[in-house]
C-alpha cells in the first residue's frame, strides 16, 4: 500500500507544473495534499479512479487540505472535534485497517506570534490521535511545520528558537511520539543527514540543499512493523516543498 503526501503550495499552481503527471505516475492508495489554498470548485481536478475530500480554508487562497483515495472510506470527517475546520487544517479518513489523517499545521509565524494558538492546535491533534489509536491503527501525514532534531535542517545552530524549530514545537512532537507514535523515516533512517523536504525560495537553497524536514508520515506503533518504505522524491518540483511517502506491507 502507497500513501503520498506534498504540500504543494497552491494547488491550481501545481496543476501548472505537473501535478497531475506526478499524481498519475505515482498510482498511491492515498495521496494527501497540504496548502491546496482553494475551495474545490475553483479548478477542475480530475482524478478518475479516486474519491476527492476537500478541507478548504473559509479564507480564499489560504491554507487547505484534501485527500485522493482509491477506495471509499468508511467514514470522513473534517476538523477536530468541529474546531480548526475554518482553516481547513484537517481531515482524517476512516479505512477498515487504519485512520488516516492528514493535516496542515499551523506555522508559529516570526518571532512566535502565534506560538499559542499553534500549540493549541498539537495538543488538541496529539488527544485526536490517541483517541483514534485506541480503536485501530494510525497515520498520521502532512506538513507538520517541524524540524524535529538537529540532524532535521541544515542549519540548526541559527535556527534555535526559530519558527519550526522552537523547543516548544520540538516539544509538541516529542510529546506525540512519546504518546505511541512513530517517525517513519527515522525508523528506517535514523542517522541519514541531508534528507530534507522544504526549502527556501531565496539563495539558491533546493539547488544548495539548505533545507528542513517539515513533511512527516507518523505511525503508530501497530503498525511499525508494516513499514516497507519511507522516501523523500525531492527530485519532484512543483512546489518549495517536495512529496514524501509511505510504503506498508
Amino acid at each position: 500500500m502507497k500513501l503520498i503526501s506534498w504540500n504543494v503550495n497552491g494547488l491550481r499552481a501545481c496543476l501548472s507544473k505537473g501535478f497531475m503527471d506526478y499524481f498519475r505516475l505515482t498510482d498511491a492508495d492515498f495521496f494527501c495534499v497540504q496548502e491546496s489554498k482553494m475551495q474545490r470548485e475553483q479548478a477542475a481536478v480530475e482524478t478518475d479512479g479516486y474519491h476527492q475530500f476537500w478541507c478548504s480554508a473559509e479564507k480564499k487562497g489560504y491554507s487547505g487540505t484534501v485527500i485522493f483515495s482509491k477506495t471509499e472510506p468508511l467514514s470522513v470527517t473534517y476538523g477536530i472535534d468541529g474546531a480548526w475546520q475554518d482553516e481547513g487544517r484537517l481531515i482524517t479518513l476512516e479505512t477498515p485497517d487504519f485512520y488516516l489523517v492528514n493535516s496542515y499545521s499551523p506555522n508559529a509565524q516570526d518571532g512566535l506570534k502565534r506560538i499559542s494558538y499553534r500549540l493549541a492546535y498539537e495538543e488538541a491533534l496529539r488527544h485526536h490521535l490517541k483517541k483514534l489509536n485506541e480503536k485501530k491503527g494510525v497515520i498520521l501525514c502532512g506538513d507538520l511545520n517541524v524540524a524535529h532534531r538537529e540532524i532535521d535542517l541544515k542549519n540548526p545552530k541559527t535556527n534555535v528558537g526559530n519558527p519550526g524549530f522552537s523547543d516548544e514545537e520540538r516539544g509538541a512532537f516529542s510529546a506525540l511520539l512519546a504518546e505511541g507514535f512513530t517517525d517513519s523515516f527515522r525508523y528506517l533512517y535514523p542517522d541519514r543527514t541531508d534528507a530534507y523536504s522544504w526549502w527556501s525560495y531565496r539563495m539558491r537553497a533546493r539547488e544548495r540543499n539548505v533545507g528542513w524536514r517539515i513533511d512527516y508520515f507518523v505511525v503508530s506503533r501497530d503498525l511499525e512493523e508494516r513499514i516497507e518504505d519511507a522516501a523523500i522524491h525531492s527530485h519532484v518540483l512543483g512546489s518549495d516543498h517536495c512529496p514524501v511517502s509511505l510504503v506498508l506491507k
